[in-house]
C-alpha cells in the first residue's frame, strides 16, 4: 500500500501531475485465501490487509438492491452545512454503503483531508477518519461508473469527461476498490470516467465548499503556494445525518 498524501486519492493525470493510490488486495484473516464478500449483488468484500479506520460491520446487501428514489443526507461541518442528494438509481450499491456508514457514524468528527486547486481539478476529498488519506471502512465494492458525461473541452484526446460543479463521487484505489472516501466537486473538473457518481451537493453546500476553496491549500515548508494538500481552512464533518422524507436544500 502506498503510504503518502496521495494514497486513496483520485486517479488521473491532470496538469502533468499523476494522482495515484494504492490498496491492499483482500485476503482472509488467516492469509490462506480471499475474504468472502457478502452474498448479494453488491458483493461488499472485507479487506483484512486494509482494516477499518473505525469499527464498522459490512453493509446489508439485499437482493435486489434498492435502486429508486433520492435520499437526503447533511454533512454538518464547522464551516457550514453540506446537504447531499444521493441518487439510488445512478449508483445503488454506493448509496447503500454510504448510508450504512452514515448510520454507523463513521463520518462523524472526521476532517476533509484534501483540497485540490488545479485548473482542471477542483475537489474537496473527505471520508477518512484517520485524516491521512489512507483510511477506509475495511471493505471494498464494485464501481458503478457514469456513462453519459460530456467530454472535457480541456482534453484534446477525448479521454476525460466533465465532473461538473456540485457532483458527489467516490474516490478509489483503482477498479472496484470503493470504500468510504468521497469527493465533492466545487468547480468543473476533467477526469477519466473512473469514479462513481452517486449524488449532488445542494446550494447551501456549494456555498460551504466555496468558503473552503477560497482559503486555498495549506502551505508547507517545501511549497508556500501548493495546489494540492490539506485545506488551509480546516474542514471537519461534525456529524453526518440522513434526513427524513423529502427534505430539500
Amino acid at each position: 500500500m502506498i503510504r503518502s498524501l496521495l494514497n486513496r486519492t483520485l486517479v488521473g493525470v491532470l496538469a502533468g501531475v499523476a494522482f495515484a493510490v494504492g490498496a491492499a488486495a483482500p485476503a482472509s484473516a488467516t492469509g490462506t485465501g480471499p475474504a468472502q464478500p457478502t452474498g448479494g449483488p453488491c458483493a461488499y468484500t472485507p479487506t483484512p490487509d486494509d482494516p477499518a479506520a473505525r469499527p464498522v460491520p459490512l453493509p446489508r446487501d439485499p437482493t435486489p438492491t434498492p435502486d429508486r428514489g433520492v435520499v437526503q443526507v447533511v454533512l454538518r461541518t464547522n464551516l457550514g452545512p453540506i446537504p447531499l442528494s444521493l441518487d439510488r438509481a445512478a449508483a445503488p450499491c454506493t448509496v447503500q454503503s454510504f448510508l450504512h456508514l452514515v448510520r454507523h457514524r463513521f463520518y462523524d468528527r472526521t476532517v476533509c483531508h484534501r483540497l485540490t486547486a488545479y485548473p482542471t481539478l477542483s475537489v474537496l476529498q473527505c471520508g477518512d477518519p484517520t485524516g491521512t488519506g489512507e483510511g477506509g471502512p475495511g471493505y471494498r465494492y464494485k464501481d458503478e461508473l457514469p456513462t453519459n458525461l460530456p467530454p472535457a473541452p480541456t482534453d484534446p484526446t477525448g479521454a476525460r469527461r466533465v465532473y461538473a460543479r456540485g457532483v458527489l463521487a467516490m474516490a478509489n484505489a483503482g477498479p472496484d476498490t470503493n470504500g468510504s472516501q468521497f469527493f465533492l466537486v466545487y468547480a468543473d473538473s476533467a477526469l477519466r470516467p473512473d469514479y462513481t457518481i452517486f449524488g449532488t451537493v445542494g446550494r447551501t453546500g456549494l456555498r460551504t465548499l466555496d468558503r473552503v476553496a477560497a482559503g486555498g491549500v495549506e502551505p508547507t515548508a517545501d511549497d508556500p503556494a501548493p495546489v494540492d494538500g490539506a485545506p488551509a481552512r480546516r474542514t471537519e464533518i461534525l456529524r453526518a445525518v440522513q434526513m427524513p422524507g423529502r427534505a430539500r436544500f
